[in-house]
C-alpha cells in the first residue's frame, strides 16, 4: 500500500493524466455591464456541513500514509487555515491498518479551525469494515465529516483492485445513519451518478466528475497487460462535472463540485449550475511539488481573485447569488 501511494504521487505529478470534459466549457455566466456592486466589498464566505469558509472551495482528498504524504498534508492544512477553506485526507486505510501511520493524516495541530474530511474506500465495507473503522477514521484526525469514496473503474484497474461492489449502497446508508459525522458520497473522476445518489442516505455528495484527474490512466501506469489496456480504453469513461452538478443539485442535499476544477471561474461555473462548494487536487499537488506551500498558497490566491471576479461581474454580492446565472454556449 505504501508503495501505491507513492506511485499514486509521482505519477499524478510528472504525467498526463486529466482526461476528458467537464463541460464546463460550455457554461457561460450571465455578464452584467454595470454590476452594482463593489470588487472590494463582496462576501465570499459559506457555510458547509456546519463549518463556515471564507470562501468555497477545498483541497480534495490527495494522499497519506507515507513521510512524504506527511508533508503535504501538513502544508496543505497550514495553507488551508490561513486562507480559510477546507481540505480532505487520501484514503485512512492504511492507518487504521497500521495505527502507527495515523500521523501521516493528522493535521489538526495547524488547522485546528478548518473543515476537515476523513476518506474511507466504500469497497472496504464489504471488506470486513463497519462502522468501527469509520468512526476511527473520524477520530483519528477529528474530522468533521468522513468521505466515502466510490471508484469502480480505479478498482478495476488497479492491480491490487477491490472490485466487489455488491450491497454497498445498503452498508453506506447504515453507516450514514450511525456514525454521528455527516457522510459524503464521494465519486473520485467518473462522476457519481444521479441514480446511485438518490438511493444513498448520505448527508452530503462531491460529485468527482469526468474533466479531471482520470484515475483509470493513473492505474495504468502502474499495471500492464490486459490492464493496462483496460484503463487507457476508459480513460475518458464517466459523467462530466457540468452534468453530474445539474443532476445531483436537483437532490437537495450539500453538493461539492469536484473533477476538472481548475480555476476560480470553474468554481463559480459549478456553484451557478447548483453546487455549494468546489473542490480541486491536481493543480494543487503539482503547485506543492513547484514551490512547496508557498506555491499552494500562490494557487489558493489566484482562485479566490478569479472566484471573486466572476461574482464581481455576475453582480453577485453573496455566494449563493451566483444560483441559476449560468447559460450553454
Amino acid at each position: 500500500m505504501k508503495e501505491r501511494k507513492q506511485d499514486h504521487l509521482r505519477i499524478c505529478a510528472k504525467e498526463d493524466v486529466e482526461k476528458g470534459s467537464t463541460g464546463l466549457e460550455d457554461v457561460r455566466l450571465q455578464h452584467r455591464c454595470c454590476p452594482e456592486a463593489d470588487l472590494d466589498d463582496l462576501d465570499t464566505s459559506v457555510t458547509f456541513l456546519g463549518k463556515t469558509l471564507r470562501f468555497p472551495l477545498i483541497f480534495e482528498a490527495m494522499t497519506g500514509g507515507t513521510v512524504e504524504a506527511m508533508k503535504i498534508n501538513k502544508a496543505l492544512a497550514k495553507a488551508a487555515q490561513k486562507h480559510g477553506i477546507g481540505m480532505g485526507v487520501g484514503s485512512q486505510r492504511a492507518a487504521i491498518d497500521d495505527p502507527k501511520l495515523a500521523r501521516t493524516f493528522q493535521v489538526r495541530d495547524v488547522a485546528p479551525d478548518i473543515l476537515l474530511i476523513g476518506n474511507l474506500g466504500a469497497v472496504q465495507l464489504n471488506n470486513g469494515y463497519g462502522i468501527k473503522e469509520c468512526d476511527e477514521a473520524v477520530k483519528m484526525i477529528d474530522a468533521d465529516a468522513l468521505a466515502l469514496h466510490l471508484n469502480p473503474l480505479q478498482e478495476a484497474v488497479q492491480p491490487e483492485g477491490n472490485t466487489n461492489f455488491k450491497g454497498l449502497i445498503g452498508k453506506i446508508n447504515a453507516v450514514a445513519k450511525e456514525l454521528g459525522r455527516p457522510v459524503i458520497a464521494k465519486e473520485v473522476g467518473s462522476g457519481l451518478d444521479f441514480e446511485t445518489a438518490k438511493r444513498l442516505a448520505v448527508q452530503a455528495y462531491d460529485c468527482g466528475g469526468l474533466g479531471g484527474t482520470s484515475w483509470s490512466i493513473v492505474e495504468s501506469y502502474r499495471t500492464d497487460g490486459a490492464k493496462k489496456i483496460v484503463g487507457q480504453t476508459y480513460a475518458e469513461w464517466g459523467i462530466p462535472t457540468a452534468e453530474c452538478v445539474i443532476q445531483l443539485s436537483k437532490l437537495g442535499k450539500p453538493l461539492i463540485a469536484s473533477g476538472g476544477i481548475r480555476t476560480g471561474l470553474d468554481a463559480a461555473k459549478s456553484i451557478a449550475l447548483g453546487a455549494d462548494i468546489a473542490g480541486c487536487a491536481l493543480p494543487v499537488l503539482r503547485a506543492y511539488y513547484s514551490s512547496g506551500q508557498a506555491g499552494v498558497e500562490e494557487f489558493v490566491e489566484r482562485f479566490e481573485a478569479e472566484f471573486r471576479a466572476a461574482m464581481y461581474l455576475t453582480g453577485s454580492q453573496k455566494v449563493s447569488e451566483l444560483r441559476g446565472k449560468a447559460r450553454n454556449g
